[in-house]
């Protein structure tokens, strides 16, 4: 606590899987401060909300431990709640603009606000656009260019029926 009064840092990494880390990440929270979570997958809800994002540990092993324990690259629709293909959707529709479509670097910081450790790692994916891209039954995508940058903008929506 006594570098949070210092007033020198913009944020803290906490790396646990405690719940007891949960009042503190709160604090830190509560000065305006980032807080990167570190857990286990099996931290408890609490803390990984407590963060702006979590990461879970599992996802910091060497590649060749990540590919045994690797999810096919698919979002599957289910009846669960927890469901990715639900959750992203059910985002989407929350953030849309323009017809329909959004940024697909505001849905990222979207589905992080919402649930601090999703990430597309846990599913197979390198990035969110490589999973949006490798669904293209469920998005439409398009690339804009903008008018200060060679770089494409990555835009999408839900697939119209």
């Amino acid at each position: 606590m006594d570098l949070l009064y210092t007033r020198r840092f913009d944020g803290f990494c906490l790396v646990s899987s405690d719940s007891d880390f949960t009042g503190l990440a709160l604090r830190i929270r509560e000065e305006g401060l980032m807080v990167l979570g570190f857990g286990e997958k099996k931290t408890p809800e609490a803390f990984i909300n407590a963060c702006h994002k979590f990461v879970p540990t599992e996802l910091l092993r060497p590649v060749t431990a990540q590919k045994s324990e690797r999810i096919t690259p698919e979002i599957q629709e289910s009846s669960s709640e927890d469901s990715p293909k639900d959750f992203i959707l059910n985002a989407l529709e929350k953030i849309c603009k323009d017809g329909g479509w959004t940024n697909l670097a505001n849905l990222g910081n979207y589905l992080t606000k919402l649930k601090p450790d999703f990430d597309v790692r846990l599913y197979g994916f390198k990035s969110l656009g490589a999973m949006v891209k490798a669904h293209k039954d469920i998005f439409e995508i398009e690339e804009k260019s903008t008018s200060d940058s060679p770089a494409k903008v990555l835009y999408i929506r839900k697939k119209l029926s």
